[in-house]
């Protein structure tokens, strides 16, 4: 089979190349699917760069998430999977084979079922950053009623925190950096919008909420947003976190959220438990199922082209989903 690999770390052109690998067998309890379209994902992107684990085998092959169908089952795995088409993810957390190539073996729990309404591309899309979304919105339970902010609402997952919010009942607040991505929120279903970089973020939501402050924040930058988050949530609320950046010499503001009963919760998907995880993929088949479900795909390239794909994912500049088109 035709698959991306990297043998050590570096810059996406200088280490990515494209090599022919055995079709893998499955083994007891694993499925294999023959891949037809391939998901590249920041984390994918920082793990190829060497800012993850290190590397435990000769080569890896990049790929969390990515759609296609079950050509092969291994002993244990029942026999009606066989064709199915499914959506992966978590592909490539401690596996050296990820779905960067025209087949992945993983365990057949990692292989959900994918709508026939939805392409292989957006099947492609689901994975870390749909169950992400998914667990920031709804770990603490229904959301029907409240008010959430979600920060970065323009990226992949504050994209679809934002779907799955609304789809939820929630009034959704999301934090944006420029008109362009203003829109891109509210097409996702933000209510409000606020630019970061023009507003004053913390009286825009409380003139939005009236004083009253957020239910739950759900955010992508932790550290960095948390001098504004003390001054925006509601008591008893709680952020929910999916990434931070360091921010140094800053002191945790432990009596500004203990004086309000703020909960803080973290999340990472290949972290999640099984039944985080199951509860995730079920309401990610009845959002999908809802037909409201939005994936902004914003550029394609074929497997030959993956280092372009993780240069343009290591831009940031993008708006929206790169994927990578494996042949049929």
């Amino acid at each position: 089979m035709h698959a991306a690999i990297y043998r050590t770390f570096g810059a996406a052109a200088d280490v990515l190349e494209i090599i022919d690998l055995p079709i893998p067998v499955p083994g007891p309890g694993e499925v294999r699917v023959r891949l037809s379209a391939s998901g590249v994902n920041p984390s994918d992107v920082k793990s190829r760069a060497g800012k993850g684990r290190p590397l435990s085998q000769p080569w890896q092959i990049p790929g969390s998430d990515g759609a296609g169908f079950i050509d092969a089952i291994g002993d244990g795995v029942v026999t009606g999977r066989l064709g199915a088409r499914v959506w992966t993810y978590n592909a490539a957390f401690h596996r050296a084979n990820g779905t960067a190539a025209e087949f992945v073996v993983l365990p057949d729990t990692m292989a959900p079922a994918l709508s026939a309404a939805l392409t292989f591309e957006r099947g492609a899309c689901l994975g870390v950053p749909v169950m992400t979304a998914h667990r920031c919105v709804f770990a603490e339970g229904p959301v029907e009623g409240q008010t959430i902010l979600v920060t970065g609402g323009a990226g992949v997952v504050g994209h679809y925190a934002i779907q799955l919010a609304k789809w939820g009942g929630a009034s959704v607040i999301a934090t944006v950096s420029s008109p362009e991505k203003a829109a891109h929120a509210r097409t996702a279903g933000a209510d409000h919008t606020v630019d970061y970089k023009t507003d004053d973020v913390v009286v825009a939501i409380k003139a939005i909420t009236g004083g009253r402050g957020i239910d739950r924040i759900v955010d992508v930058d932790l550290e960095g947003n948390l001098p504004t988050s003390c001054k925006i949530i509601a008591n008893g609320g709680t952020i929910v976190t999916y990434m931070s950046k360091p921010v140094p010499g800053q002191m945790y503001p432990f009596m500004a959220l203990a004086s309000l009963n703020v909960s803080i919760r973290h999340v990472l998907v290949s972290a999640m438990d099984a039944a985080a995880k199951g509860a995730a993929i079920d309401a990610i088949e009845a959002w999908t199922a809802s037909g409201k479900a939005i994936f902004p795909i914003a550029a394609r390239f074929p497997l030959a082209d993956i280092a372009k794909a993780h240069e343009v994912v290591e831009d940031g500049r993008k708006i929206g989903h790169v994927i990578l088109t494996l042949p049929e």
